[in-house]
Protein backbone atom coordinates (compact mmCIF):
# COMPACT_ATOMS: atom_id res chain seq x y z
CA UNK A 1 0.00 0.00 0.00
CA UNK A 2 2.98 2.45 0.96
CA UNK A 3 3.93 2.03 -3.00
CA UNK A 4 0.94 3.01 -4.46
CA UNK A 5 0.21 6.13 -1.73
CA UNK A 6 3.75 7.28 -3.09
CA UNK A 7 2.72 7.08 -6.47
CA UNK A 8 -0.26 8.96 -5.80
CA UNK A 9 1.58 11.56 -4.18
CA UNK A 10 3.94 11.67 -7.45
CA UNK A 11 0.65 12.21 -9.49
CA UNK A 12 -0.85 14.34 -7.27
CA UNK A 13 2.29 16.83 -7.63
CA UNK A 14 1.46 16.28 -11.55
CA UNK A 15 -1.90 17.39 -11.31
CA UNK A 16 -2.36 21.16 -10.90
CA UNK A 17 -6.23 21.63 -10.76
CA UNK A 18 -5.56 19.71 -7.34
CA UNK A 19 -2.89 21.46 -6.07
CA UNK A 20 -5.22 24.71 -6.93
CA UNK A 21 -8.54 22.59 -5.11
CA UNK A 22 -6.13 22.23 -1.76
CA UNK A 23 -4.17 25.23 -1.42
CA UNK A 24 -5.66 25.86 1.66
CA UNK A 25 -5.68 22.25 3.06
CA UNK A 26 -3.25 21.87 6.22
CA UNK A 27 -4.42 18.31 7.91
CA UNK A 28 -3.32 15.30 8.80
CA UNK A 29 -5.36 12.59 7.50
CA UNK A 30 -5.73 8.57 8.83
CA UNK A 31 -6.23 6.48 5.95
CA UNK A 32 -6.39 2.68 7.98
CA UNK A 33 -7.09 -0.47 5.40
CA UNK A 34 -7.18 -2.80 6.99
CA UNK A 35 -5.07 -3.26 9.53
CA UNK A 36 -2.55 -0.98 8.37
CA UNK A 37 -2.54 2.62 9.19
CA UNK A 38 -1.19 5.60 7.11
CA UNK A 39 -0.63 9.51 7.73
CA UNK A 40 -0.96 11.75 5.04
CA UNK A 41 0.10 15.15 6.23
CA UNK A 42 -1.25 17.90 3.81
CA UNK A 43 0.27 20.94 3.39
CA UNK A 44 -1.24 23.59 1.28
CA UNK A 45 -2.75 20.76 -0.73
CA UNK A 46 0.76 19.03 -1.32
CA UNK A 47 0.85 15.64 0.37
CA UNK A 48 4.06 16.33 2.45
CA UNK A 49 4.21 13.22 4.37
CA UNK A 50 2.87 9.77 4.19
CA UNK A 51 3.85 8.08 7.95
CA UNK A 52 2.85 4.59 8.40
CA UNK A 53 1.35 3.66 11.70
CA UNK A 54 -0.01 3.01 14.36
CA UNK A 55 0.90 5.64 16.15
CA UNK A 56 -1.07 7.09 19.03
CA UNK A 57 1.10 10.22 19.33
CA UNK A 58 -0.11 11.84 15.47
CA UNK A 59 -2.83 14.28 15.71
CA UNK A 60 -5.47 13.69 12.52
CA UNK A 61 -8.37 15.83 11.76
CA UNK A 62 -10.45 12.62 9.92
CA UNK A 63 -9.74 9.28 9.21
CA UNK A 64 -10.78 7.21 6.41
CA UNK A 65 -11.00 3.54 7.70
CA UNK A 66 -11.70 0.56 4.84
CA UNK A 67 -10.39 -2.48 3.86
CA UNK A 68 -8.20 -3.23 0.86
CA UNK A 69 -10.43 -5.15 -1.07
CA UNK A 70 -13.12 -2.24 -0.96
CA UNK A 71 -10.44 0.48 -2.49
CA UNK A 72 -9.35 -2.51 -5.25
CA UNK A 73 -12.91 -1.90 -6.55
CA UNK A 74 -13.09 1.71 -5.91
CA UNK A 75 -10.16 1.85 -8.10
CA UNK A 76 -11.45 0.25 -10.93
CA UNK A 77 -12.12 2.22 -14.23
CA UNK A 78 -15.55 1.68 -13.89
CA UNK A 79 -16.41 0.62 -10.55
CA UNK A 80 -19.49 -1.16 -9.32
CA UNK A 81 -22.39 0.61 -8.06
CA UNK A 82 -21.51 2.18 -4.16
CA UNK A 83 -18.29 1.46 -5.24
CA UNK A 84 -17.83 5.00 -6.91
CA UNK A 85 -17.30 7.11 -3.90
CA UNK A 86 -16.50 7.18 -0.76
CA UNK A 87 -19.44 8.08 0.77
CA UNK A 88 -20.72 5.10 -1.59
CA UNK A 89 -18.54 2.44 0.59
CA UNK A 90 -19.75 4.30 4.08
CA UNK A 91 -23.45 3.35 2.86
CA UNK A 92 -22.90 -0.16 1.81
CA UNK A 93 -21.13 -0.88 5.30
CA UNK A 94 -17.56 -0.64 3.55
CA UNK A 95 -15.71 2.02 4.92
CA UNK A 96 -16.20 4.36 8.35
CA UNK A 97 -14.92 8.25 8.38
CA UNK A 98 -14.33 9.02 12.06
CA UNK A 99 -13.39 12.14 13.06
CA UNK A 100 -14.10 15.89 12.07
CA UNK A 101 -16.29 15.39 9.02
CA UNK A 102 -16.71 18.87 8.20
CA UNK A 103 -12.64 19.20 7.42
CA UNK A 104 -13.78 16.67 4.79
CA UNK A 105 -16.73 17.89 3.45
CA UNK A 106 -15.40 21.86 3.27
CA UNK A 107 -12.66 20.16 0.19
CA UNK A 108 -15.00 16.87 -0.58
CA UNK A 109 -13.97 17.49 -4.40
CA UNK A 110 -9.67 17.60 -3.25
CA UNK A 111 -9.91 14.11 -1.34
CA UNK A 112 -11.93 12.76 -3.65
CA UNK A 113 -10.49 13.02 -6.73
CA UNK A 114 -7.48 12.96 -4.80
CA UNK A 115 -8.28 9.31 -3.74
CA UNK A 116 -9.48 8.33 -7.07
CA UNK A 117 -5.96 9.04 -8.94
CA UNK A 118 -4.96 5.33 -9.24
CA UNK A 119 -8.17 4.92 -11.03
CA UNK A 120 -5.97 7.30 -14.16
CA UNK A 121 -3.32 4.27 -13.89
CA UNK A 122 -5.51 1.87 -15.69
CA UNK A 123 -5.13 4.42 -18.40
CA UNK A 124 -1.15 4.68 -18.49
Amino acid sequence: MLPLLKRMQSRLEDTPHLLRLGRLINDTVLLKVDDQEYYLTFDKGHLAQIQPGPSRKTPWRFAIITDRAALDEFWQTHPKPAFHDIFGLVTIGRARIDGDILALVKNLRFYKEFLAIPREEVFA
